[in-house]
C-alpha cells in the first residue's frame, strides 16, 4: 500500500502564545500562519489574544496591532485598507478574501489566518505573486487599436458599450478568486486562473479594441481556457463581488460562436 507524507519541514507546528495584556476588555483570539525561510524551520501557527476595546474593527487594523505592539516580526502585505488595492488579501476562516474588509465580529471563535492557498510563501502572510503577473502580461492587458488616435485624444464609447465593462473593469487582481480554484492548483503552471481571464475578457468586451479575433485565438487552448470546470469557487469568494466564471463563458462563447 503506498502511504503519502508531506516533507517534515513542511508540516505546521503549534509555535508560540501571546496573551492579551491584563484587563483586556474583549480578548479575541488570532491564530497566524507564519514561516520564515531564512531559519530552516518549520511553518507555525503563532496565537495572539488581541483586546477589540483597543483595537479598530477589521482584520487587518487586529494584524497591524499585533505587528506594531506585540511582533514586529509578523510579515504581511497592505496598502489603501480600503478594497481598492488588493494588497491584504489571504485566507481568513477558511476563505481568501481582503483583510481590510473582513470584520472581526463575523468570525466566531479563533480568527485563522492564513497566505493565500497553494501558492510559494516569501514569508508568513506572503505569498510569491510572480507567476501571477507573469500570466497577466501574457494577455497584453492594454487598448490594442491601429486606428489613429482621434484629435481630441480620446477614445469615445457609447455608454452602452462602457456599461458592458463594469464588473471585469472593477477586478483589483487580489488573486483571491485564482487560489480558491483547484483547477488552477492543479495546473497554475498553464492555466491562467480566473482573474486573469476575467481580466483578458475585459478587453475583449472593450469596444475600442481592435485585436479581439487576436486574443480569443491566443486564449483558445487546451490549458489556458479550457482547464476552467466551472467550479465557482472563484465567484463565491470574491471580495469584489465580480462573477469570473461568466466572463470565461464569455470567452467559451465568444470562440465557439466564431468557429
Amino acid at each position: 500500500m503506498v502511504e503519502f507524507a508531506l516533507p517534515k519541514n513542511s508540516r505546521v507546528q503549534r509555535g508560540k502564545s501571546h496573551k492579551a495584556a491584563p484587563g483586556a476588555k474583549e480578548a479575541k483570539t488570532f491564530a497566524v500562519y507564519r514561516y520564515d525561510p531564512d531559519t530552516g524551520e518549520n511553518p507555525r501557527v503563532d496565537s495572539f489574544e488581541i483586546d477589540m476595546a483597543s483595537c479598530g474593527p477589521m482584520v487587518l487594523d487586529a494584524l497591524l496591532k499585533i505587528k506594531n505592539e506585540v511582533d514586529s516580526t509578523l510579515t504581511l502585505r497592505r496598502s489603501c485598507r480600503e478594497g481598492i488595492c488588493g494588497s491584504c488579501s489571504m485566507n481568513i476562516d477558511g476563505t481568501n478574501t481582503l483583510a481590510c474588509l473582513k470584520p472581526v465580529r463575523e468570525v466566531s471563535g479563533t480568527v485563522k489566518i492564513y497566505p493565500l492557498p497553494h501558492m510559494p510563501v516569501i514569508k508568513d502572510l506572503v505569498p510569491d505573486l510572480n507567476q501571477f503577473y507573469r500570466q497577466l502580461a501574457s494577455i497584453e492587458p492594454w487598448i490594442k487599436a491601429s486606428a489613429p488616435v482621434p484629435d481630441d485624444r480620446e477614445r469615445r464609447q457609447s455608454p452602452e458599450d462602457r456599461a458592458k465593462l463594469d464588473g471585469p473593469s472593477d477586478c483589483i487582481l487580489c488573486a483571491c478568486c485564482s487560489t480558491a480554484c483547484p483547477s488552477y492548483w492543479w495546473n497554475g503552471d498553464r492555466y491562467l486562473g480566473p482573474a486573469v481571464l476575467l481580466q483578458a475578457y475585459r478587453w475583449i468586451a472593450d469596444s475600442r479594441d481592435e485585436a479581439t479575433d487576436e486574443r480569443l485565438s491566443a486564449l483558445d487552448d487546451t490549458f489556458k481556457l479550457y482547464r476552467c470546470h466551472t467550479i465557482m469557487n472563484c465567484t463565491r469568494t470574491c471580495p469584489k463581488g465580480l462573477n469570473p466564471a461568466k466572463a470565461i463563458a464569455e470567452i467559451k462563447k465568444a470562440i465557439a460562436s466564431r468557429e
